[in-house]
């Protein structure tokens, strides 16, 4: 017998299993592609029931009763984590900041949106050390409130409201944050060897912050953003001065905001580093079941703040650490500071022979002092002559401080949640900020069958119409509930010179759609949708089908002053393998960078699937290519493209230009059609080859088209956040 059968006494259980290692066919077959990011966070994996709606559930919620208990938390010291100088502001406000500081720009992933740092690898890194105490000091107020609190939203709220209590006017808040319930497999945190490795392993030139690959933001895996012991742990504040700045720059934030944000965050809380690293336990993901998922365990200490440990850096910033006041420039400014190791062992600022009064009490026992300290980060906020020029400002006019700061951190803990229509209870505030995208209300009365017959009578064909409309619906990312078709925002600068929405093209298809729309009363952003819908619909009747495509009329028109141009240039597509196009050639291949902006889109694999075949059959592809265009009735909204794919009457072939390939007749070698990895990966990928036999299927062609239609027009919707509303 085998020795590892259960007669000679083996256990039938794979050790380890698929949840202690990785069994995914990755890891055997690398170069496979992984297409985990479209199968996360779906109804499976929700424990809430089928019919629960977040959205309904928080306008329902005790607003003023979770602030107000937030409110008592702060001062309510816990044996088991007591909190410096009795007060768990500090803590909670940098819980709030790491949860909302790995949003970056380029990608609108990270962020608080999603309560994302309760799982790994943010559970785990660093910079996050002791959050997870914070996480299970608020357990008491989310588990009073339950289902309409959501985790995203009491994180965020935790700091806002120490803030509050510490005496700064805060701008506002707003609920309505959606939980996850594991990890997001979709982010890009970097390529780094180790946490922690060198910065030069994301940079391309350590001298130049503005050469960190992108998307990425922080200048370490595990930091969210710089290193506060300076570039690669050595003190040099000029130099960490441009990595604070590309940090933010990557978040949306100006000088004005990093510097406010800088000093702000500091002004409060303090740093622990109360023993070596060396002699602190391992991180949650590390540590044993008995730690109770905490991690970063001092043993034989109890938590207090003088043995705590987390950056390894040790002290308070300012002298008066729970309470919002201007004593972090005072001292930034009135003394020399010189760099020093802190017990811990990390690199730290402290003044140089500073005044008994300024000193800072123990956080555990009043009647000791000790030296402030200084971050290099905050150091730079002194040596660079931009942020000193801002801080020496801020410092002059304490309420232009606080009035800059109180924005910069509703901006910080908001900005992944999208339009301000995201927004739910009473602390929301009246004005649209530009970083919102703010989109006015647009008509809803007009006549659409009129506007239908127009645009069907305009001369455009179904290829410009139907190529229009995607364009502008999918810049959407549901990242950060950015971009999409609501504001018609592709006929304005830089949407309307993007290489991607061919620019010339363009300009000829808006120069018929915005007469009708002006004639109509309806705005242009819905007029370009409809010209989708009437080519979408003029295809499937050539095809023979009878299927309808829904249209909602509302969407408004942005201007260019509700349009923040600079935050939109990093949204422009590089590639769109729905309509078969690349602007470079990239070492990331064409099905990967698919997979990447379906994610995005909130696509299932099917969808993804369905609107690639559709697409292809339609003949949308960018600059008229044929590539993957495996059809004789272009134009047509057939299932031609699954059918073709999968007859084993064509055999596909590399050719000398890098990523096509031909699909040749068996019997003749003649060349039948050209194509993409975008596209022969639907025939080549296990996965998708079975959704693609699915389309294929003679049995199905209907299903394809209502199908099609249906993943149509969930793009077309993804931004019409007042339908959900």
């Amino acid at each position: 017998m085998d020795g590892n059968s259960l007669t000679s006494g083996g256990c039938p259980v794979m050790h380890g299993g698929n949840t202690g290692m990785d069994t995914s066919p990755t890891r055997w077959w690398p170069k496979a592609l992984n297409l985990d990011i479209l199968q996360q966070h779906d109804a499976r994996v929700s424990p809430m029931d089928p019919d629960y709606d977040h959205r309904e559930a928080v306008k329902a919620l005790d607003f003023q009763g979770v602030w107000d208990d937030v409110d008592k938390l702060l001062t309510d010291s816990q044996v088991w984590w007591p909190a410096d100088w009795g007060h768990y502001g500090g803590l909670f406000i940098r819980l709030s900041w790491h949860a909302a500081g790995s949003y970056r720009l380029g990608d609108g992933r990270g962020g608080a949106g999603t309560g994302n740092i309760r799982f790994e690898p943010l559970n785990s890194w660093p910079d996050n050390a002791s959050l997870e105490k914070a996480r299970r000091l608020l357990w008491p107020v989310k588990k009073k409130y339950g289902n309409a609190l959501s985790w995203a939203d009491l994180l965020v709220l935790a700091g806002t409201v120490a803030y509050a209590n510490m005496g700064l006017k805060v701008y506002g808040f707003g609920f309505g944050r959606k939980d996850i319930w594991g990890p997001e497999k979709d982010i890009n945190w970097g390529s780094d060897s180790e946490i922690l490795a060198p910065s030069n392993e994301r940079v391309d030139d350590i001298s130049d912050a503005d050469t960190m690959a992108n998307p990425l933001a922080a200048s370490h895996m595990g930091l969210i953003y710089v290193n506060p012991e300076g570039v690669n742990g050595n003190p040099d504040p000029a130099e960490t001065a441009k990595y604070v700045r590309t940090t933010f720059a990557r978040m949306a934030m100006d000088d004005e905001e990093t510097a406010a944000l800088t000093v702000g965050g500091h002004t409060v809380g303090k740093a622990h580093g109360g023993v070596k690293a060396d002699q602190v336990g391992p991180e949650p993901a590390g540590a044993g079941l008995e730690a109770a998922g905490f991690g970063w365990a001092d043993p034989g200490n109890d938590g207090n703040a003088n043995t705590a440990h987390t950056s390894g850096l040790e002290g308070a910033w300012t002298n008066t650490p729970t309470k919002w006041d201007n004593a972090y420039l005072n001292l930034l400014f009135k003394y020399e500071w010189e760099p020093v190791k802190s017990r811990a062992g990390a690199w730290q600022w402290e003044p140089i022979d500073i005044a008994e009064e300024d000193k800072v009490p123990d956080a555990t026992d009043p009647s000791i002092k000790h030296n402030p300290i200084m971050t290099d980060a905050d150091m730079a906020m002194k040596v660079d002559p931009v942020y000193r020029e801002i801080c020496e400002r801020f410092h002059k006019d304490p309420d232009h401080l606080a009035k800059t700061f109180a924005r910069a951190w509703f901006k910080l803990t908001h900005r992944d949640m999208g339009p301000k229509a995201n927004y739910v209870g009473p602390f929301v505030p009246d004005e649209d900020l530009i970083w919102q995208d703010p989109v006015p209300a647009g008509p809803t009365g007009w006549d659409v069958d009129a506007v239908k017959a127009r645009i069907a009578e305009s001369g455009l064909s179904g290829a410009d119409l139907i190529a229009t409309a995607w364009d502008s619906a999918r810049t959407y990312r549901g990242s950060d509930m950015r971009g999409g078709a609501n504001g018609a925002r592709i006929r304005l600068a830089p949407q309307k010179d993007w290489a991607g929405n061919e620019p010339e093209r363009l300009a000829r298809v808006l120069s018929v759609l915005e007469p009708i729309a002006a004639d109509a009363g309806a705005s242009v952003a819905d007029v370009i949708v409809l010209g989708g819908v009437v080519g979408l619909e003029q295809a499937i009747a050539a095809a023979g089908a009878d299927v309808s495509v829904p249209f909602t009329p509302g969407r408004g028109d942005a201007t260019d002053a509700q349009t923040d141009a600079g935050s939109f240039d990093v949204m422009e597509p590089l590639a769109d393998g729905f309509r078969n196009w690349m602007k470079d050639i990239y070492p990331v291949k064409a099905e990967e960078l698919l997979l990447d902006r379906a994610q995005l889109l909130g696509l299932t694999i099917a969808e993804m699937t369905v609107l690639v075949g559709g697409l292809r059959a339609l003949g949308v592809n960018h600059g008229g290519s044929a590539h993957g265009v495996f059809t004789d009735r272009v134009g047509q909204l057939t299932n031609d493209f699954f059918v073709n794919l999968t007859d084993m009457g064509y055999s596909w072939h590399r050719t000398d230009t890098d990523g096509i390939y031909e699909l040749r007749d068996r019997a003749t070698s003649a060349v039948k059609w050209t194509a993409t990895g975008a596209d022969l990966v639907f025939g080549s990928n296990s996965v998708l080859r079975a959704y693609a036999e699915v389309y294929a299927q003679d049995d199905n062609g209907e299903k394809f088209v209502r199908d099609f239609v249906a993943a149509w027009t969930k793009v077309m919707e993804a931004d019409r956040f007042d339908l959900a509303a």
